[in-house]
This record gives structure tokens, C-alpha cells and sequence, in this order.
């Protein structure tokens, strides 16, 4: 008995051991994870920009015509912008010779710098004829390069930024006209095919159009399915088929879905590809299992003596149901839908299957506009030859992992807070 015992402890212990072991390896791999994601993403959250007295050229410029806002940005978009980077910059370096070198230098600032110049233009028109300091925003290249991520102690052919663009560097950093600061560009921006210009405001809005539809069309069907299946459904053949089909659906991978939306919404239906009305119907018929599971089981938590003294004061079935039951499990039906909807927040492949992989730069402002999401969008810039969209990605699932770690925390908080134990 005694060798019993101690092969029996010795079991507990090496199952303790490799319990433990397992543990200690799954926090192991998830801070490197984080590790990994937050010192290559947050670099991403800030962005560069150069000093530089800018010549607004009345001969490039001419003439603003236009009495409204709307005239008047038309007559703007005319401007050669370039031109007036270009020759503000031959004003600093004035040594710069030949059309390489001019292009060179050219390619210190950003494409994105127009838009700002646009905007002062359209502020004040009676800077035209006048020499303006400006923060220009700072190319990707060199932006990458004042960040530290590119060495300058390389051979010039295995980096982007030339030894004469270094140099030109050199000389504006030592007269202070580096600045850096918080990107609110990758807030509040759309894509771009430019990595200092792309940002995620896009994206963003277009997973909460998504959502917003997944919740309106998979929240009512899936608690009225549950409160059928729990309360009103006869115990018979076809609702065990129902309900078995159900808890299959939960386990069934998310691509499966993208190929019913394919095949129905975009093929049978005909609906605008890429749109968050096709994206929100898709991840609805995802979410319904979890909401109908998780909401059964919040029902099915109420006591029986709630149902009793309800009927046994003259409510229907109906009413005992609605003013009663209902109510009283609609805090794990929340969590349950929260936690459902923070797993279609991340989902990626039903979306690629519905075409919402889709380059887009708008800011879409309805269900039927052409949108991504940021799961999507994530996957688009890690697959971008581009290195500057490399802290981009990891910006990006930043900000989708501090959503989900909202939404999760949400539905804990929910719980702990409304939750009723019998």
C-alpha cells in the first residue's frame, strides 16, 4: 500500500510538473509575442517631419478662382505642389545639381506634404508670395531612418536612403529642423499606398459598420432562437437535429461561412461586393451558435421557481417569459454576445472570401460603401513588400488587441456585475 501511495504522489507531482511547465510555456510564448508586437508597433503611433522654409511661388500657384469652398479646392488641386517642395528644398541646398540628385532630394519629403500646404493655402490666401517654415512630414524612408530601424553604418546598396540624402539629414538635424510627434495620421486617416500616409480610421470604421450589422441581425434571432429552444420548443426528433446542427455550426471553421456568403449574399443575391452589409450578414450566420448557446444556457440558469410564482399569479407563458425570465438572464446573454462579437471583430477569412480585401482609401459612411476591416487590413500591410508598413502591422494589432481586450473585459465586468446566483 505504502508503493501504492507513493507511485500515486509521484503521478500527482509529475502531472502538477507538467501542468505548470505547460502553463509557464503558454506566458513564456505570449510575452514575446507582446513583446515583439509593442516594440516594433509602437514606433508607428509617431511620425517625423522636416523644417523647411516653403516659397509659396505666385507663378506656380497663380490665381485662386472660386467663391465657394468647393470652387475653390478645385482650383487648389490645379497647384503643382511638388514643384514648390522642389524648389524650397534647392533654396536650403542650394549645391544640388543635376536631376538625379534634385530628385534625391525630393524624396526626403513625403507626397503627403501637398495636402498640408493645400490646407494653409485654403486657411490664409494671402500667404501667396510669401516664404512660410512649415513641418513637412518626412518620407517613410527617412522616417525609418531617424526612428533607428535603418543603420547607416550599412553599404548604401543594402539601404534605401542614399549617403547624399544622409548627409542633407545631417545638416537639417543639426540645425534643428527635425521634429518628431504623435501620428494622429494613423488615427484618423484611410489607406494609403504610402506607409507614412496609410492609417486605420478606414478599417476602423468599416469593422464597426460590420459589426453593427452582425449585432442587429444575429442579437434578436439568436435569443428568440434560444428562448424557443429552451422554453417553447416540443422535446422531439427535429429539435434535437436543430440543436445538434447548432452546437455543429459552433465548431465549423470561419472560411465555411465566407463560402455561404460567396455563395449566397454576392452570387444568389447579387449585394455590393465589399460592402459591411455582406460582411455583417456573413459574420451574423457565425455568431448566431455562440449567442444561441451561450443564451440557453443563461436561460436555462433562471430557477424554475420563477417560472412557478409568475404562472401562479396569472401571467402567460408569454409574459412569464418576457417580463421575468428574460430579464432576469440578459446579463449572460450579454456576455455571451459581447464575447461572440469579439470574435467576429477578429475574424479575417470570411471577410477575404467576400472580396472585402479590397484596396480601399475612402472612409466608408454607410453599410453599402466599399469597405475593409482592420483584420483585413492587417492582413493587406503584412503582406506589403514596403518595409515602412512592417510597424504599421504591429501598430495596427495594437489597437485591434486593445479592442478585444475592451470588449472582453466589457463582458467579465457584466458578468461580475449583474450576474444573479440562485
Amino acid at each position: 500500500m505504502q508503493a501504492r501511495l507513493k507511485r500515486r504522489y509521484r503521478k500527482e507531482r509529475m502531472f502538477k510538473a507538467v501542468g505548470l511547465g505547460g502553463l509557464m510555456t503558454g506566458l513564456l510564448a505570449l510575452a514575446v509575442m507582446v513583446i515583439s508586437i509593442l516594440s516594433t508597433g509602437l514606433s508607428g503611433f509617431t511620425e517625423s517631419r522636416l523644417h523647411i522654409d516653403v516659397y509659396m511661388d505666385p507663378e506656380i500657384i497663380g490665381t485662386i478662382a472660386g467663391n465657394t469652398e468647393k470652387e475653390r479646392l478645385h482650383s487648389l488641386m490645379q497647384i503643382n505642389y511638388s514643384a514648390l517642395v522642389r524648389n524650397s528644398l534647392r533654396q536650403k541646398f542650394p549645391d544640388v545639381k543635376g536631376r538625379r540628385n534634385i530628385f534625391s532630394l525630393q524624396k526626403l519629403v513625403s507626397k503627403g506634404s501637398r495636402e498640408d500646404i493645400k490646407q494653409r493655402l485654403l486657411e490664409d490666401e494671402s500667404i501667396i508670395g510669401k516664404t512660410i517654415t512649415m513641418n513637412l512630414l518626412a518620407s517613410s524612408t527617412v522616417d525609418m531612418y531617424l526612428k533607428g530601424q535603418i543603420s547607416r553604418h550599412v553599404d548604401q546598396s543594402e539601404r534605401k536612403i542614399s549617403d547624399k540624402q544622409l548627409a542633407w539629414l545631417d545638416v537639417l538635424q543639426a540645425e534643428g529642423r527635425i521634429v518628431k510627434g504623435f501620428n494622429w495620421k494613423f488615427l484618423t486617416s484611410g489607406d494609403s499606398r504610402e506607409p507614412e500616409l496609410a492609417g486605420i480610421w478606414g478599417a476602423a470604421m468599416g469593422s464597426f459598420l460590420t459589426l453593427l450589422v452582425t449585432l442587429v441581425v444575429a442579437f434578436p434571432i439568436g435569443v428568440a432562437s434560444a428562448l424557443y429552444l429552451e422554453e417553447f420548443a416540443p422535446k422531439n426528433k427535429w429539435t434535437d437535429l436543430i440543436e445538434i446542427n447548432i452546437n455543429n455550426l459552433a465548431a465549423v471553421p470561419s472560411i465555411i461561412f465566407g463560402l455561404l456568403g460567396l455563395a449566397i449574399f454576392l452570387n444568389l443575391f447579387n449585394m455590393p461586393r465589399s460592402a459591411p452589409l455582406v460582411g455583417g450578414l456573413t459574420l451574423a450566420l457565425m455568431t448566431l451558435p455562440t449567442i444561441i448557446i451561450s443564451s440557453r444556457a443563461a436561460i436555462r440558469a433562471v430557477p424554475p421557481s420563477i417560472r412557478d410564482a409568475a404562472i401562479g399569479m396569472g401571467a402567460s407563458r408569454i409574459q412569464t417569459q418576457f417580463h421575468h425570465v428574460l430579464p432576469l438572464s440578459m446579463p449572460g446573454i450579454m456576455t455571451g454576445t459581447i464575447i461572440g462579437m469579439a470574435q467576429a471583430l477578429g475574424e479575417t477569412a470570411p471577410l477575404l472570401m467576400i472580396g472585402m480585401v479590397a484596396f480601399i482609401v475612402d472612409v466608408p459612411h454607410g453599410v453599402l460603401d466599399a469597405a475593409t476591416a482592420l483584420p483585413v487590413q492587417i492582413f493587406l500591410w503584412a503582406d506589403s513588400p514596403e518595409r515602412g508598413f512592417m510597424e504599421k502591422t504591429s501598430a495596427a494589432i495594437i489597437v485591434l488587441l486593445l479592442f478585444l481586450v475592451l470588449m472582453n473585459g466589457l463582458a467579465i465586468w457584466m458578468r461580475h456585475k449583474f450576474e444573479k446566483r440562485w
